[in-house]
Formats: structure tokens, C-alpha cells, sequence
């Protein structure tokens, strides 16, 4: 019976662990997340674990008046996903992300930027 139990522990972690690799995960953005600029930049950049399906990946920024401030859809190239920015001065810029992997799922998350002092 503990064998039993042993090895159908094993297949659920093997099995979860591999699932959890199914999905395209933020791996990392430019300008980094969370980070601090001095002024606004033109372009954010967000690469991604996993290719990603251009039709149905989007981002959205908001500058500090909480406007949107992304210039308009973003460009899917592999696993990274691009935007253009209006600069919208000194503050806080919110990230919104949503990435639909070529597998088929879908991930979504959030990150602030500063711009400034």
C-alpha cells in the first residue's frame, strides 16, 4: 500500500511539474519590473517562457493619471511581446499583460513601473 501511495505521488508531481511548464510565464520586461527610470521609455518590451499566439496576446499601461498610455496593439514577435508608450511624465505606469501561449493558455499579470525620482 505505501508503494502504492509512493508512486501515485510521484506521477502527480511529475505530471504537475510538467503542466506548469504548458504556460507562458513573464520571464522578464525592459525596462525591468518594478524598476525606477528617469524618464519614460518609448517602447516596453515583455519576454515570455513560451512562444506566444500574436492574435489573442495584448498589453495595456496606464500612466499616472490612470489614463491608458500604451500606443495602441502590441507587436508578438516568438516569445516577446512589445508596445509603444505616450509618455504621460513623472509617476507610476501599471503593466497589464495577458499572453495566450501557442499551446493554448492563458496567463495574465501585473507590474508597475516608476518614472522619475
Amino acid at each position: 500500500m505505501r508503494t502504492l501511495i509512493a508512486v501515485a505521488t510521484f506521477l502527480v508531481a511529475a505530471l504537475g511539474a510538467g503542466l506548469a511548464h504548458a504556460h507562458a510565464f513573464l520571464d522578464h520586461a525592459i525596462p525591468a519590473v518594478e524598476s525606477t527610470v528617469a524618464t519614460a521609455p518609448q517602447e516596453i518590451s515583455l519576454s515570455f517562457t513560451q512562444n506566444l499566439e500574436p492574435s489573442f496576446s495584448t498589453v495595456e499601461i496606464t500612466g499616472p493619471s490612470g489614463a491608458r498610455v500604451d500606443a495602441g496593439k502590441a507587436q508578438v514577435s516568438g516569445n516577446t511581446m512589445r508596445v509603444g508608450l505616450k509618455a504621460a511624465g513623472p509617476g507610476t505606469y501599471r503593466v497589464h499583460w495577458r499572453a495566450l501561449s501557442v499551446d493554448t493558455h492563458t496567463t495574465q499579470g501585473s507590474f508597475t513601473l516608476h518614472v522619475g525620482q
